[in-house]
């Protein structure tokens, strides 16, 4: 019975592919395949290149650990942008989900790929050298010596072998054969541990990052002569702490400028005035309880207190003032930590006093160490860093300073725009020329300024990284890893040994390089060479196989393409 279509009638088809069938993964098969991806060399690669990009970010926009309100007023000033990058966490590149996606995978994917060669690795080392192939002449390296009348019998040549072998740090194996015996010799199994090594290595410097990321921080802090700092997170001038930053975990030391000397260069006009070296003399207390003790602080030598780093970043003069307001009360009394602008130290000076009544009193102007007047123009400047004129040139002004509003303001920066000048330059009550000893009443009883004297300052910068010394320890182990598995050879050699027709020894000997040859001639001539001091090799066979003066073999020894052979065993097969 015939079936028919529209477009006539059904002819016989050949199997289509929806007849096959088709084998299914499943699950564990899934599984498996995605496995086998992620643990692949490249896929390892790939995600380290990932991670790079993907730290780009971080540099480019203010992250919100280093100052949030950087990163609100960046948002404020890219309304469209600034809440688009903050939905995608890049204010918090380091800290965010596809951040720690790639490190995560990245770590997951060298272990993957190391772990299975180290265990291979591990077994290979218990296995014995590579069976004696049949064919030894077939190697790339390989000779023929005949041994003289009286030598030694063929298994008494293979034992001085192996002796020679395991001189030359190879591993051996001694084989009894019909009618002789043979050797089995390989060494450089140090190369692939090299390898593993620095693999492993990698691993342990991902994770000293992430723990030392999630657990350091970094402050900084100005310490004025005569004053001290306790670490915590209130005393600090700027923090920034890691993902996972406990402060708790704060260590309870605490920290004392007793004194600090610079100098500066007085024999050549030429560099006359530049730094030559600072010395600050620090009282340090490690511990809750801890006795003080003076330490020596310098730059490029930091103290280490108790796992922290302090580090000398900065230096510069706090001229000591007193501010009386209108009633006659301190308002402000202290040293003011000045901002350096040249080499000569002059200095930007901000002072406020917020307490002051009936209307709050700012200063700001500039601190001069030696204050001259070089052009005569008038105009002071400081021609020295140290402190031979002392001077305090300043502008004063009354009202708002807008600390009452909650708002954090930059120290160093006095806002004028709301103020009233009482003393300027160009105004007409003049600016404020000060120094040491000097005090200057302001215009319309608004108060007083005193210069009382001079202060040095220091800039530390804190660093607590617990991570560190496993990134510093796991990064020289990588590089001993590294030039381990580069400079060690792979070399296999084997040795027979048995009773030619002549009733002569007859030793037969090859050499064969894993993975490369570099080396692998030299190792020939070598053993040839060993040969010819260990036993009487008659003389036509040494003429036909004994390496010239040029370096080359005779054609017996010559390189030859290692041909297909059951009885070789070639570097590919493993070992």
């Amino acid at each position: 019975m015939s079936s028919s279509t529209g477009h006539g009638s059904s002819a016989p088809q050949p199997a289509r592919a929806r007849d096959v069938a088709l084998p299914s993964l499943g699950l564990a098969g899934t599984l498996r395949w995605m496995w086998t991806q992620l643990t692949s060399m490249r896929t390892a690669l790939m995600l380290l290149l990932l991670l790079a990009v993907a730290a780009v970010p971080g540099s480019l926009v203010p992250q919100r650990r280093a100052g949030p309100e950087v990163v609100d007023r960046w948002i404020e000033d890219n309304p469209f942008w600034g809440p688009v990058l903050d939905a995608l966490q890049f204010f918090d590149v380091y800290t965010s989900a596809w951040f720690s996606a790639i490190y995560l995978l990245l770590f997951i994917s060298l272990v993957g790929c190391v772990w299975p060669r180290a265990v291979k690795h591990a077994h290979a080392l218990r296995q014995p050298p590579a069976r004696t192939p049949r064919r030894l002449e077939r190697l790339p390296e390989s000779g023929v010596v005949v041994l003289e009348e009286g030598g030694p019998a063929p298994e008494d040549a293979v034992r001085q072998a192996q002796a020679w072998l395991k001189r030359r740090r190879y591993r051996v194996e001694y084989r009894p054969e019909e009618g002789g015996a043979s050797v089995g010799a390989e060494r450089g199994y140090v190369r692939e541990i090299g390898n593993i090594l620095f693999h492993l290595s990698l691993i342990g410097v991902l994770v000293f990052m992430a723990y030392g990321g999630m657990t350091k921080y970094t402050g900084q802090k100005i310490i004025v002569e005569g004053e001290g700092f306790a670490n915590n997170l209130v005393a600090y001038d700027s923090f920034t702490p890691g993902a996972r930053f406990d402060p708790n975990s704060l260590q309870p030391f605490s920290l004392a400028l007793t004194s600090f000397d610079a100098r500066f260069e007085r024999q050549s006009e030429a560099h006359w005035g530049q730094p030559l070296d600072y010395t600050a003399v620090m009282e340090v207390r490690e511990g809750a309880g801890g006795e003080a003790h003076e330490e020596i602080l310098k730059v490029n030598h930091p103290l280490s207190v108790d796992g922290a780093r302090v580090y000398l970043v900065g230096n510069g003069y706090a001229p000591v003032v007193t501010v009386r307001d209108g009633n006659g009360d301190i308002a402000f009394q202290g040293p003011v930590v000045t901002r350096v602008q040249d080499q000569n130290f002059n200095s930007m000076a901000v002072v406020k006093a917020p307490d002051a009544r009936p209307e709050q009193l700012g200063f700001v102007g500039q601190f001069m160490p030696a204050a001259d007047d070089p052009t005569g123009s008038g105009v002071q400047v400081s021609v020295d860093p140290e402190l031979l004129n002392p001077t305090l040139i300043l502008n004063s002004y009354a009202g708002d300073l807008g600390l009452d509003r909650g708002v954090p303001q930059n120290v160093y920066v006095l806002d004028t725009e709301s103020l009233t000048e009482l003393n300027s330059r160009k105004s007409e009550n003049g600016g404020i020329t000060l120094t040491p000893g000097q005090t200057h009443q302001l215009p319309d009883g608004k108060g007083s300024i005193s210069f009382d004297g001079v202060r040095r300052y220091v800039g530390l910068d804190i660093h607590y990284d617990p991570g560190k010394w496993g990134v510093g320890l796991f990064a020289v182990t990588a590089l001993l890893g590294l030039a381990t598995s580069l400079f060690v050879r792979r070399r296999r050699a084997w040795v027979r040994a048995a009773v030619g027709d002549d009733g002569r020894t007859r030793v037969e000997y090859a050499l064969l390089a894993r993975g490369e040859e570099f080396g692998l001639r030299e190792e020939h001539l070598a053993l040839r060479a060993a040969m010819d001091r260990m036993w009487p090799v008659s003389a036509p066979d040494a003429e036909e196989h004994r390496p010239d003066p040029s370096g080359a073999v005779a054609a017996t020894a010559a390189p030859r393409a290692p041909h297909a052979d059951p009885g070789i065993t070639h570097p590919a097969s493993g070992a």
